[in-house]
């Protein structure tokens, strides 16, 4: 029995998660792009349709994405629950991407914890800021940057294929 079928019975205190992490590998891209589909599907109609088609993307688009930097994946036994991708720009920023928790794996702290892996490759890299793009209608995801330390910016971009967007960034 998967923990999913278990979770209305299931708890556990926060210093003993039931998350696993690892990098994603080729062979993940199918799961990954069902994790981010699911996780941002209660969003559909804020999204312009290229919007939401950029923000879930493929599992090809996964695949370059695993390709071209480091994809990391939040496990709970078997089931891949979140995700969230990272690639550098220049020499000191890192640009952080398709971060997705499936509804049912929030609460877990799972966003904190793939945070702190990128956090920790950030240093490894010698950058020195982390920088992501948001919409302003995933509150529940802002909440969590703002209590990671991000902040807003004036930079762009302003929006995803029409549909709002705004950057934020924390030092490293």
């Amino acid at each position: 029995m998967s923990f999913f079928k278990r979770r209305a019975h299931y708890s556990r205190p926060m210093n003993d998660s039931p998350l696993r992490l690892r990098l994603a590998r080729a062979g993940d891209e199918i799961a990954i792009s069902s994790v981010l589909l699911e996780a941002f599907r209660e969003y559909l109609p804020q999204y312009t349709p290229a919007g939401f088609a950029a923000t879930t993307p493929s599992p090809t688009e996964v695949l370059r994405r695993i390709e071209e930097g480091p994809v990391w994946l939040a496990m709970i036994e078997s089931d891949i629950v979140g995700t969230v991708s990272a690639v550098l720009r220049g020499e000191r920023v890192l640009y952080i991407r398709g971060m997705a928790v499936l509804p049912q794996a929030r609460g877990l702290r799972t966003g904190n914890f793939l945070f702190e892996l990128i956090q920790e490759y950030a240093k490894e890299k010698g950058c020195t800021k982390l920088v992501l793009s948001t919409t302003p209608f995933l509150d529940r995801a802002i909440r969590l940057y703002e209590r990671l330390g991000f902040v807003r910016t004036d930079e762009g971009p302003d929006d995803l294929h029409g549909t709002p967007l705004f950057t934020m960034e924390k030092a490293v």
